[in-house]
């Protein structure tokens, strides 16, 4: 098959809302560019490939998403990559591979990898306190019950912090800022992390989160919060760029991510996922609640609010670039980002026996990812080393550094809670891998 007739025919299958797209021909790409092999030339099974797309389908079927995105890549080539059901359900607009999707908080490894980029270029050490540079934080104070008898005109008081926050604390959250689930300060953090100005930047929110006490001393615990958000604007006073500056500069365009955005460019909106939530009254059903439209506030103007810890839209092909670099030590195509011991150093396990409570048991925290520690804890079928993490509109991917194998997820239904559609996703990735486990002797420097 010659290239002008596999572009041809990938156009025809794209054009078809219930047709897999999934490719499998040796080395022939999509027109996203991916590198493409057959199941079997990297240890999988095409069989048991096919089995993702009979699960994806029953969630579509029962009308609990709108359509899927799915993709599995192994030793630096995608073995499966397809689109079932529909990008917006109203309009009956097919998914397509190039779908657009609300990434959320899986910005979180993107900036992540910002902030160590420049701890590689001698900037800073994991255990410099992050008031060298955001000097709103220094001398923070964290907010305690009130001791039984003690006269307190407030439900806590107010100690000392017993250390400073360090930048590790905010990679691997454990700084103990506030959040808008746990504390005391619930309704204070929501108040100031709500928009106060068209104009609001990070460092305007941040300021402002600086002023409330802390929910534990720095490094007591793990707890998902803000943390992100601090690493994104430590990337912009370090660097002297705005982070969307960075990460295009810097990230997007070296690693030929030409889909991945603060916000969404007008002449992309046709491509953008409609988001949705389940309705309570008709059997978690979906149901519309921001249509695909420059009206989103993904796509509207004024674009000042640079969030490192959940602002990114994105496609499956763009973020499986992104990852295959940190499978590949920080490489891609021959592209450096990172040095192999940086990237070793981000998906270690940086928290010893904190519970890391959003995953359950089993599982550690790196430098911007969850990490498997033990999987019989975890109840996973990945390997043990295994980082990843999620986005709040049902995204999910992980990298198996084990198996040399990333899988992307995604969806737009938010919450999803009450889905398994992730977990059960790489559960069906995982069981399709029939080979020895030993590791090919190839290069698999070549990715997508």
């Amino acid at each position: 098959m010659n290239r002008l007739t596999a572009l041809a025919l990938a156009a025809v299958m794209m054009s078809v809302p219930l047709l897999a797209q999934t490719r499998t021909t040796s080395e022939k790409p999509l027109p996203a560019g991916l590198p493409m092999a057959k199941p079997e030339e990297v240890g999988m099974s095409s069989d048991r490939l096919a089995r993702i797309r009979v699960a994806m389908q029953r969630y579509v079927d029962r009308k609990e998403v709108p359509g899927v995105v799915t993709l599995v890549a192994r030793r630096g080539k995608v073995v499966h990559f397809e689109a079932i059901g529909f990008r917006d359900a109203e309009a009956k607009t097919a998914m397509t591979a190039d779908t657009i999707f609300r990434i959320a908080s899986m910005t979180k490894p993107i900036a992540s990898v910002a902030l160590m980029m420049l701890y590689e270029e001698g900037y800073f050490l994991l255990t410099d306190p992050i008031s060298k540079w955001l000097p709103e934080f220094a001398d923070m104070k964290v907010a305690l019950p009130a001791p039984p008898g003690e006269r307190i005109g407030a439900p806590y008081k107010l100690v000392p912090a017993a250390r400073p926050i360090t930048i590790k604390h905010v990679l691997t959250h454990t700084a103990g800022l506030p959040n808008s689930y746990r504390g005391f300060t619930v309704a204070e953090y929501t108040k100031a992390t709500a928009k106060v100005k068209p104009d609001e930047t990070m460092a305007d929110r941040v300021k402002r989160i600086a002023k409330l006490p802390l929910n534990f001393h720095p490094g007591d615990a793990w707890e998902y919060g803000p943390g992100t958000d601090v690493v994104g604007l430590l990337v912009e006073k370090i660097s002297g760029m705005s982070l969307d500056e960075f990460f295009r500069k810097r990230i997007f365009e070296p690693l030929g991510m030409k889909d991945t955005y603060f916000y969404l460019p007008a002449s992309k909106v046709d491509r953008l996922a409609a988001l949705y939530q389940p309705d309570a009254e008709a059997n978690n059903r979906i149901k519309l609640t921001e249509a695909p439209t420059a009206e989103s506030r993904w796509v509207k103007e004024p674009h000042t609010l640079f969030s490192g810890a959940g602002g990114l839209v994105s496609t499956a092909a763009d973020y499986v670039r992104f990852h295959q670099m940190m499978l590949n030590s920080g490489e891609l195509n021959g592209v450096r980002l990172l040095g192999r011991k940086t990237v070793e150093l981000m998906t270690t396990n940086h928290i010893g026996d904190l519970s890391v409570w959003l995953t359950g048991p089993g599982y550690g925290f790196g430098l911007g990812y969850s990490v498997i520690k033990d999987v019989g804890q975890a109840a996973v079928t990945s390997s043990v080393g295994t980082y990843g993490w999620g986005g709040a509109f049902c995204t999910y991917f992980w990298v198996d550094p084990v198996e040399e194998m990333v899988g992307v997820v995604m969806t737009q239904v938010s919450p999803y809670t009450h889905l398994n559609i992730r977990q059960e996703f790489q559960v069906l990735a995982n069981q399709a891998i029939v080979d020895s486990g030993k590791k090919s002797n190839s290069n698999h420097s070549a990715a997508p």
